[in-house]
């Protein structure tokens, strides 16, 4: 396979958003090709999971490349729930690594705030197993708040833990211009003083209000070229050097263990196995918290720290900026938000940031090596990235 290289990123602000689906799309794609010094590309993969239902909108990709004026190329758009992003990333990788093509666009957007928070609820459960799950009320919050609750009594994860990551990433997002919550908070606040429960009611007990990710439209968008490109644009090189995805069972309570998360274990493995490294080689993560358990459960899965650890790590401080392993600079989808077909892009957005040293105060010394985790469903798709920095 040839080498596929980051030659260009652009991003929206994620937060809500008055723009049609199909310009939310467009603006991080100019700016991407803007980024890189480009003016055609080869193909365009968007990836989203709402807009036939949320906003009416189906051939998303067709619209976009044609609003882009980068018609004839092709355009094909990508739906895996919330690992849209990461798995259009991949998609885009194959076309540049299999040789058929020399520049590929790839771009997240999503429009959720067109739907009130219930009726996105209720869109995002479809990811649930239509008869074992969905027709009994189950959402993507009650799933976690099972799985939340398991952990915490296996591996002694507290709520105070959970309220440290919020606090981490809610605060990190601060630094982020492009992050949809810029309120900080703090322990105190939202667990330890007497108006507690009323800054931060139970969602699905144990899990809290700020356990969860904010409902945000967004786009971000990275161009990815071949090597022989990307020399002649002069851009920073920023390589894909390992991709990995793996699958599990799509009702949950049909797993063997449900603490466990093996296709974040088994996509991570992929992906540092392509790029000839290990998780101790990692020196900035994004991952995939929706919700607050699982940045620590997929820290653990993904190789940083040993099962049942995560907490510990969490506790000393090794995640936050000024860490042995910052995670979630960018504020996570916790603090920088989730518009669900962007998330994944953005997430590469955020390393590519970090690894080009472009991060400013939230910038992590020494960044060359990153990690990207995209989670979809309830763990039934996941997709890991490891990005260099070559030069």
């Amino acid at each position: 396979m040839r080498d596929v290289y980051i030659a260009g990123i652009g991003i929206t602000t994620f937060t809500r958003l008055e723009y049609p689906l199909s310009e939310i799309a467009c603006y991080p794609s100019m700016m991407a090709m803007k980024d890189a010094g480009l003016k055609k590309v080869d193909h365009l993969y968007v990836a989203n999971m709402g807009s036939g239902r949320v906003n009416h909108q189906s051939g998303l990709a067709s619209a976009v490349i044609d609003s882009l004026s980068l018609t004839p190329a092709g355009a094909e758009a990508i739906e895996n729930g919330p690992a849209s992003g990461a798995s259009a990333v991949r998609a885009g990788f194959l076309a540049i690594a299999s040789g058929m093509h020399d520049a590929v666009l790839v771009t997240g957007a999503e429009r959720m705030r067109e739907v009130n928070n219930l009726e996105a609820t209720d869109f995002v459960a479809t990811l649930t197993h239509p008869l074992a799950e969905y027709i009994y009320g189950v959402t993507l919050p009650s799933l976690a708040a099972m799985f939340t609750r398991l952990y915490m009594e296996k591996y002694g994860v507290t709520a105070r833990h959970l309220a440290m990551v919020a606090v981490k990433n809610q605060n990190n997002a601060l630094r982020n211009e492009f992050a949809h919550l810029h309120q900080k908070i703090s322990v105190e606040g939202i667990l330890d003083s007497p108006e507690a429960m009323t800054n931060n009611p139970y969602v699905s007990e144990p899990l809290r209000f700020f356990d969860c990710c904010p409902v945000s439209d967004g786009g971000a968008s990275v161009l990815l070229v071949s090597k022989e490109t990307a020399k002649k644009l002069g851009r920073p090189m920023i390589r894909i050097a390992g991709v990995g995805q793996a699958t599990d069972s799509h009702a949950v309570h049909e797993r063997p263990e449900p603490t466990d998360l093996p296709a974040v274990r088994l996509a991570a493995k992929s992906a540092f196995d392509m790029a000839g490294l290990a998780p101790s080689d990692v020196r900035v993560a994004e991952l995939h918290d929706a919700f607050t358990i699982l940045e620590i459960a997929e820290s653990e899965e993904a190789g940083f720290f040993p099962k049942g650890k995560g907490h510990i790590a969490l506790e000393k401080g090794e995640t936050a900026l000024g860490g042995r392993l910052p995670i979630n600079p960018s504020g996570g989808l916790k603090g920088k938000g989730h518009p669900v077909g962007a998330t994944g892009v953005a997430q590469v957005h955020e390393i590519v940031t970090q690894l080009r040293g472009d991060a400013g105060e939230r910038q992590v010394e020494g960044a060359r090596v990153g990690f990207t985790c995209n989670f979809g469903g309830f763990g039934n798709n996941v997709v890991c990235l490891v990005l260099t920095r070559e030069d």
